[in-house]
């Protein structure tokens, strides 16, 4: 089974559909931190909770309910403190707040293994929208200076026939291939429920259609819980495609287990066989390797060490048709500054509607010279 998804410059999504933050241009390309997803901890001793933003905001201009529903007020329901990164919850604040024990099941009682590394219970999984019902958005103005991550280049010398197409106004196809983060797991369309905002795929076609005249033919083959061999197995319709440029983005199941996760020659082995299989039907194929976003590292399964190993091993494989969307670098660097759960979508491995936005950020740029 896949999703396939067409879509052209002349079809849009649906209004109920559209995403309630402007994923139109990169985070980093702007002193406005648009709709920035918070989960509010509350401390075991009873003291108040506390949230983490990415930047030091210079005003805050909303503080919302992740579907969009609910506008929480200033000093009410929040308070910030100028030039800190975190926001407090004081008594009688209507926004949600969760202990960590709340989040924290017992060991064994959920469907998956989802054990703590600390042995303490499980980790909470949301299958789609719980965790969005627990977080916040916030959309607020900074400074601009705190983000010292270099941002993806435009790829135009390893992409030159993607962009020339692009900025030809040529059709051009793109295949994405991958797993669940790919299907657009926990992204609120996906899930059914407010905002609707699409999966980063959708995002990126979105800003393409924008930025280009061209039509673009857009298939999506990604199939959840699978890794980069399973892809190596059904890379057959990718092929049959004749794709112009296919996303390839694997990487959070093959280093997810208990023994470390599969060795890194092999993964890159699956992904140099996935490109010569399509190269094979369409020689001219270009490709975007996608360096996946990181898991929670509470959970005993995941290996984020393992997933920084990817990514180097795939930097080595960029050059003339092939580019490297850099998410870990991105996760890598939030969590720096933030705890995983404002970002998560399920607890584990899936990001919610801000992490979808970073991925479209990313891979957007790299095909888009923004100014």
């Amino acid at each position: 089974m896949h999703s396939g998804v067409v879509a052209t410059t002349e079809s849009r999504p649906a209004p109920e559909t559209q995403p309630v933050a402007d994923a139109s241009k990169p985070f980093w390309k702007s002193n406005t931190m648009i709709g920035e997803s918070v989960l509010f901890i509350r401390p075991e001793d009873g003291g108040p909770a506390t949230g983490t933003l990415l930047f030091a905001p210079l005003k805050i201009l909303s503080v919302a309910s992740s579907d969009g529903k609910t506008v929480y007020r200033p000093g009410t329901d929040y308070q910030h403190t100028a030039g800190s990164r975190s926001l407090v919850l004081p008594q009688g604040s209507t926004i949600p707040a969760k202990t960590m024990a709340e989040l924290t099941p017992p060991k064994g009682s959920q469907p998956f293994g989802l054990v703590r590394r600390d042995g303490r219970g499980d980790i909470l999984f949301g299958a789609t929208h719980e965790y969005a019902d627990m977080q916040v958005v916030v959309t607020y103005q900074h400074a601009g200076d705190e983000w010292t991550v270099p941002p993806p280049r435009f790829a135009e010398r390893e992409l030159p026939a993607t962009i020339r197409s692009l900025r030809a106004g040529r059709p051009l196809k793109v295949v994405l291939f991958g797993d669940s983060i790919s299907t657009g797991c926990n992204a609120s369309k996906w899930a059914g429920v407010a905002p609707f905002q699409p999966p980063y795929q959708e995002l990126l076609l979105a800003n393409l259609t924008r930025a280009y005249r061209s039509t673009i033919t857009f298939r999506n083959y990604s199939e959840g819980g699978q890794t980069a061999a399973w892809g190596l197995q059904h890379i057959g319709p990718v092929a049959a495609e004749n794709p112009d440029l296919v996303i390839l983005a694997w990487g959070m199941n093959d280093s997810t287990g208990e023994t470390g996760g599969r060795p890194v020659e092999d993964f890159i082995a699956d992904l140099k066989a996935q490109m010569a299989a399509v190269r094979q039907a369409r020689p001219e194929a270009e490709f975007i390797l996608v360096a996946s976003m990181l898991p929670n590292r509470d959970w005993r399964l995941a290996n984020p060490e393992r997933l920084l190993q990817y990514r180097d091993a795939m930097r080595k494989l960029t050059g003339p048709g092939v580019a490297l969307a850099d998410m870990t670098a991105v996760w890598e660097a939030i969590l720096a500054r933030k705890p995983y759960l404002d970002l998560t979508g399920n607890g584990v491995n899936h990001p919610n509607d801000f992490g979808h936005r970073l991925y479209a950020d990313v891979l957007s740029a790299l095909l888009i010279e923004y100014e």
